[in-house]
């Protein structure tokens, strides 16, 4: 991707209207400012919401939406095409092609899977494709589904190394309370340190249609963040909302800044693509030597081990007290932990996190 390169996701409140159905002129905003960047020399991917909304707006017959996982992938098969169908079209107004890209977590947990989704999204730009991305819901295996989009619009843009992340949603950005709770709550313009008052103010769906919320959204947020990526909350339904969040316009939206300290590709890929198969608890001076000297994880300095998981398997580093400092590739497993190699995670393959 170009330096100048953004990940906006839609939400599924703003993808589609208070009868499930397809928000058009949403649709045709979003289409109109991604065309215009492109045309500046941005490199645009968007990941959408709304599948399953618009699926049971088809097919429910106003009947209540179903709870079950087996009913609601049914429902994202019959609600993906529609909206595939809608994207297509609202680009088309501004004569730009659009490629569609399901994911799934194993894409991001396997290295290799991984770096091909990369090529596809990359190959797309070349092609001068608008990529639009959703979870692949129809086939996704309830447990390991990621849940919401934020989470997934966040490991795209680490994914394409993107500069941008913008959320587009309901809201006019991260509050200082639930509006719908506290009619004095204001918003939050800027944030450069996440701590216990931001996920305070961050409260569940507005909409009850999505899975995310804010809370899902300061999360992807974080870890946007941490791999050097600025993030930007902000209201889908505003005139160019998009290119009002990537100008910094005052009042308009949250802006998340980044560590100065961008992770590695492959470190942004340990920290938050790949699942934790188990936990190892070290002693204190292990922690003194991972947080202070940037040494290797040696087997003397673990003093439990959690989990079933084999060499190559990621697992959280926890320290004496039990709070996770850390997250790495294990090079033995637990059953062969004790007579496995002096190093459990070497440095290269370990990511603190948290500041010393």
């Amino acid at each position: 991707m170009t330096s100048r390169s953004v990940v906006v996701k839609i939400g599924t409140s703003s993808v589609t209207d208070d009868d499930g159905n397809v928000a058009y002129d949403v649709l045709v905003n979003v289409a109109a400012d991604v065309v215009a960047l492109r045309g500046e020399g941005w490199s645009v991917v968007v990941v959408t919401s709304g599948a399953i909304t618009a699926g049971w707006s088809e097919v429910g017959n106003a009947r209540p939406r179903p709870r079950d996982a087996v009913t609601l992938q049914a429902v994202s098969a019959v609600g993906q095409p529609l909206l595939m169908h809608a994207w297509r079209n609202a680009f088309g107004e501004h004569g730009a092609a659009v490629g569609q890209v399901l994911l799934a977590p194993l894409d991001f947990s396997h290295r290799g899977q991984y770096l091909h989704a990369r090529g596809t999204l990359q190959a797309l730009a070349t092609l001068n494709v608008v990529a639009i991305v959703n979870e692949n819901d129809a086939v996704a295996d309830e447990e390991i589904r990621f849940g919401d989009n934020d989470r997934l619009a966040a490991l795209v843009a680490n994914l394409v190394g993107a500069s941008h992340l913008v959320l587009l949603t309901d809201t006019d950005g991260l509050l200082t309370a639930d509006p719908r709770l506290d009619a004095s709550a204001t918003l939050i313009e800027e944030v450069t340190a996440f701590d216990a008052d931001l996920v305070e103010a961050a409260g569940s769906s507005r909409s009850g249609v999505g899975s995310g919320g804010m809370a899902s959204k300061l999360a992807a947020a974080h870890m946007a963040t941490w791999s050097g990526v600025t993030t930007v909350i902000a209201p889908a339904r505003s005139s160019h909302a998009l290119r009002q969040a990537l100008e910094g316009r005052p009042g308009f939206g949250t802006t998340f800044f980044p560590r100065s300290e961008r992770l590695s590709a492959r470190k942004s890929w340990i920290a938050f693509a790949v699942a934790s198969q188990g936990s190892l608890t070290i002693n204190e001076g292990a922690l003194q030597a991972l947080e202070h000297h940037g040494r290797s994880l040696l087997r003397v300095g673990v003093e439990s081990h959690a989990g079933s998981f084999v060499e190559g398997d990621a697992v959280d580093v926890k320290g004496p007290d039990g709070a996770t400092v850390a997250k790495g590739l294990v090079r033995v497993s637990a059953e062969s932990f004790k007579d496995g190699e002096d190093v459990v995670v070497h440095r290269d393959d370990l990511v603190l996190l948290r500041r010393p």
